[in-house]
């Protein structure tokens, strides 16, 4: 009966880190009912992959994240597909398809869908159509490939088993114009049957709660829900580390915590949930007609038929729920916001304008109008005032409240229940000239250190692994990629006091201008003279590149070649390379300075010095950390 069953039914397996990969997992979906299809869409970690073999159907949309990794939800998926046990035909009743998200300015683009596409072929797999590969670059993004790929699929599906589109492949018009029932339950209660809190001051277990309730509540899975904080924290320590009116701010935050012991290591990684501006969240609440001191439950409706009653069932204050869990004030609302919106539109050139925006048609102007400028969801709709949208539709539709990731610039040993930032204040203009600004990084910016402020914070590793003292060091940190090595070279420097033998450290900072950005100065300095970790007694050293400081460019790139024969040293001896920073050029930049080094001072050919390297990265020695 299940055989049956899935050969008219259509899995569609998602991996996402950001959420485009189940933004274009949900709009496959829908363009497959529309056309009659059954339809299942489950993110890859909610999904048996040993049951692969019985799914004649499967389309998959994955992410590609950092330099060519895999998203999370589809790391345990991708380790079963790599044992050696499953067989050339152990997908022989399987057709597949995959479309890939990416970015073409990464060396490895789309590295995650290629290398899955290649495996499911090697195991039997039959592809339904090419991989399609979605690039942030292109002018609609990863929606320029998208439509025209899933036209090719819809077709080449149909050829394959006609059953799976009982009524063919067109789709009238009432198809087109149904809108389905939202995801999202809403209850509303009486306030005086709520029992809310009883102090003005919040005790940091009832912050808690209501965190765990706000944002537990559309959780599609509860298993890997980060809705529970590692801890609270309060800022102790703002302090601008760059020229103040350069045009550049970069801070140096120092937290502490006020719930729990801080436990983490050295290249670890925090999250914060950033507070929206209150001003904004008011004028949100006031554009919808929303009356801010409801109580509401929120709960996902197919959660709710799955596991029954919920945590989300417990009251929460409406205003406290957008504030905690919807982004209205920095993220861009995705396209299906756009179909919803037309359909509440009461104004007939407004429903015209937002139907041409969810076209086929119109994809070029939508992203030109919504993501290019990063319009929020406020912004869009006060652009469109006769729309008039349930806040079902709002809470489902609205891009979800993220937490920003920090490389953490401190080390435990040596700030016991402390944690140091290295932030960049992030604005700029878009290309209507609009001046935009990054929510986190503003916010903690505003932060008084004197006043009590409650930060949720949640802690785990990055691409980063903590070294061992024992373990020579190559870092390459151009501007705020020095943060995690910050921490490092703090916790060597007290393995040395301790009498720990320890192994040399050569570190490559870059920034533009010596006397504006060059951020913990006296830090490095202090740690390269003396005989300190990063001097050149100890067999390492302090290079930095001053970008802007002369007619000529200069970047951590040349500073590396300057000193080849000092790298090539360090990585004779087992030295491991750490990379962080901008995702733009830098690495690809850095790796091929490190191929020039490998090939002179190594003496072998460029393709061996490609696959020296491509050792050292398999062998754990050859870390990327970079973000945009």
């Amino acid at each position: 009966m299940l055989i049956m069953e899935n050969n008219r039914s259509l899995l569609i397996l998602y991996a996402t880190e950001t959420g485009n990969a189940l933004d274009a997992a949900e709009r496959l979906g829908r363009e497959a009912e529309k056309r009659s299809c059954l339809v299942r869409i489950l993110s890859l970690d909610e999904f048996d992959p040993s049951s692969l073999p019985y799914e004649k159907f499967v389309i998959f949309v994955v992410s590609t994240t950092g330099q060519g990794d895999t998203p999370n939800p589809m790391k345990a998926f991708w380790t079963f597909l790599l044992q050696r046990s499953l067989s050339r035909q152990w997908l022989e009743n399987t057709h597949y398809a995959v479309f890939g998200l990416g970015d073409s300015g990464y060396q490895k683009y789309n590295f995650a869908a290629k290398k899955l596409d290649k495996r499911l072929a090697d195991l039997g797999g039959t592809s339904i159509v090419d991989k399609g590969l979605g690039d942030d670059q292109h002018p609609s993004g990863y929606e320029g490939a998208l439509d025209p790929w899933m036209s090719s699929l819809w077709t080449m599906l149909y050829n394959v088993n006609p059953l799976l589109f009982p009524k063919g492949l067109d789709i009238s018009m009432s198809d087109i114009k149904m809108l389905h029932q939202p995801k999202v339950d809403i209850t509303y209660l009486d306030s005086d049957k709520v029992y809310p809190q009883s102090s003005a001051e919040v005790d940091l277990k009832s912050l808690e709660m209501e965190l765990v309730r706000a944002r537990s509540a559309l959780s599609r899975k509860k298993s890997n829900d980060k809705s529970k904080p590692d801890c609270f924290l309060k800022m102790v320590k703002n302090h601008m580390i760059s020229r103040e009116g350069c045009g550049k701010d970069v801070r140096h935050f120092e937290f502490q915590s006020l719930s729990s012991t801080i436990d983490y290591e050295v290249g670890d990684v925090v999250e914060i949930l950033p507070e929206q501006n209150p001003k904004a969240i008011a004028a949100f609440i006031k554009r919808c007609n929303l009356n801010p001191e409801s109580y509401i439950t929120v709960r996902n409706k197919d959660e709710y038929i799955k596991d029954g009653a919920i945590a989300s069932n417990v009251p929460i204050k409406l205003k406290r729920f957008v504030e905690l869990t919807m982004d209205v004030t920095s993220a861009s609302p995705r396209r299906y916001f756009f179909e919803v919106m037309s359909f509440f539109a009461s104004a007939e050139h407004e429903k015209e304008r937002l139907q041409y925006f969810a076209s086929p048609e119109g994809r070029d102007d939508l992203y030109q109008y919504n993501q290019k400028e990063l319009r929020t969801v406020l912004e869009v709709l006060d652009d469109f005032p006769s729309v008039n949208m349930p806040f079902e539709w709002l809470v489902q539709l609205t891009p979800p409240l993220k937490t920003r990731a920090f490389s953490i610039s401190s080390s435990p040993l040596v700030h016991p229940n402390q944690v140091h930032l290295t932030v960049s204040v992030v604005s700029w203009t878009t290309p209507f000239k609009r001046k935009r600004s990054g929510l986190c990084s503003n916010w903690l910016a505003s932060l008084d250190p004197h006043q009590r402020f409650c930060i949720p914070a949640w802690f785990h590793k990055g691409a980063l692994p903590a070294p061992k003292p024992s373990l020579p060091l190559i870092l390459i940190g151009p501007g705020t990629g020095c943060a995690p090595f910050r921490g490092f070279i703090e916790e060597r420097a007290l393995h040395e006091t301790k009498s720990t033998p320890t192994s040399p450290i050569l570190f490559f900072f870059g920034c533009r201008n010596e006397d504006i950005d060059f951020l913990y100065r006296d830090f490095w300095l202090s740690h390269a003279q003396n005989g300190g970790v990063l001097s050149e007694e100890k067999g390492g050293g302090f290079h930095v590149a001053f970008s802007r400081d002369q007619p000529q460019k200069v970047y951590v790139q040349h500073k590396m070649r300057e000193q080849s024969v000092k790298v090539w040293e360090l990585l004779s001896k087992g030295a491991a390379v750490y990379v962080a920073g901008s995702s733009n050029n830098m690495p690809a930049d850095v790796l091929a300075a490190f191929e020039e080094i490998v090939e002179r001072e190594g003496g072998v050919s460029k393709e061996a010095a490609v696959r020296w390297l491509r050792m050292l990265e398999k062998g754990g020695k050859y870390h990327v950390e970079a973000w945009a």
